[in-house]
């Protein structure tokens, strides 16, 4: 089981503090949210609460996730980096893979993909993306991407995308993985055809189902022994026991907010760190090193 630290909503100069502290505490990875903008009134409901209401309030700070993981990389020496998620159609593909490549480069390759297709169409509308069809473009912008990551002379003539040959450099020194975030089931057929899945906050049981559902979709494609990612928000499992559950029904991720188990969703940064430290002693020490070869991606 690996652990890895969702960063929504906090400070940005608790950013780089906290990813300090987590590479030395042996946590896996950060995980960085993603809005542009916040559209004050809302036409489009967000799907993921009862009343369609946003988790969060108006003037909360939103990161650019790939300036944040280039400043936390360069602080680091093993965490990984990824994004929950990022929402790939309401952005050019070509400065999406540039960004994703520099900051894979200058990480060392810590860097991974987690992409979503977006809720808000008021803000796809001010970038000036379509939001119709969002899903169908967005994977021809990661046939699009992992052609322009290869560093060699490509082209690409699809559906929405007619390049002429290119390169971009430099490439990212190894594979990017592609994490999908969402529970529709078109989100669960394209997690099943790219490296992993982020799921919504979800229970054990629901988290079992999704994996046999992903499996299924795999093993159907031939790709049943390739590693797959399943990073879970589990709102039943609090302790060694209910992440070793976890694990046993095939989540191979936490993505949590280590310091809510002991000071609730402060924003004092001292006592994040001490929950690192604390969550770090109670929990990670009953798990295998997840920076060893054996579990790495």
């Amino acid at each position: 089981m690996r652990f890895t630290i969702g960063m929504a909503y906090g400070p940005p100069e608790h950013y780089v503090p906290i990813a300090r502290a987590a590479d030395a505490l042996g946590y896996w990875g950060v995980a960085c949210s993603d809005h542009v903008l916040n559209v004050e009134t809302l036409s489009t409901p967000y799907p993921y609460t009862p009343d369609g209401k946003r988790r969060w309030d108006l003037k909360t700070d939103w990161l650019d996730p790939w300036v944040a993981i280039g400043a936390m990389g360069s602080a680091t020496e093993r965490l990984r980096f990824t994004t929950n998620v990022y929402v790939l159609p309401m952005r050019n593909p070509f400065v999406t893979a540039k960004a994703v490549a520099t900051a894979s480069v200058l990480t060392g390759g810590r860097v991974s993909l987690g992409i979503g297709m977006g809720w808000c169409e008021e803000e796809f509308d001010l970038m000036e993306q379509p939001f119709r069809r969002r899903g169908r473009r967005a994977d021809e912008a990661l046939e699009l991407m992992q052609k322009a990551w290869s560093g060699e002379i490509v082209e690409h003539h699809g559906e929405f995308y007619d390049v002429p040959r290119f390169e971009m450099n430099p490439p990212p020194p190894g594979p990017v993985p592609v994490f999908v975030g969402g529970l529709s089931d078109a989100a669960i057929r394209r997690a099943a055809r790219h490296d992993g899945w982020i799921s919504d906050y979800i229970s054990l049981e629901e988290a079992a189902e999704y994996r046999r559902r992903i499996d299924e979709l795999r093993a159907a494609a031939d790709r049943a022994d390739e590693p797959f990612t399943l990073m879970a928000s589990l709102k039943d499992a609090f302790d060694v026991d209910g992440f070793g559950r976890a694990a046993e029904v095939g989540v191979t991720d936490i993505l949590t907010m280590p310091w809510a188990y002991y000071h609730g969703f402060t924003d004092d940064l001292e006592a994040k760190v001490e929950g690192l430290e604390r969550f770090a002693a109670d929990i990670l020490s009953h798990f295998p090193d997840p920076h060893s070869s054996s579990l790495a991606p």
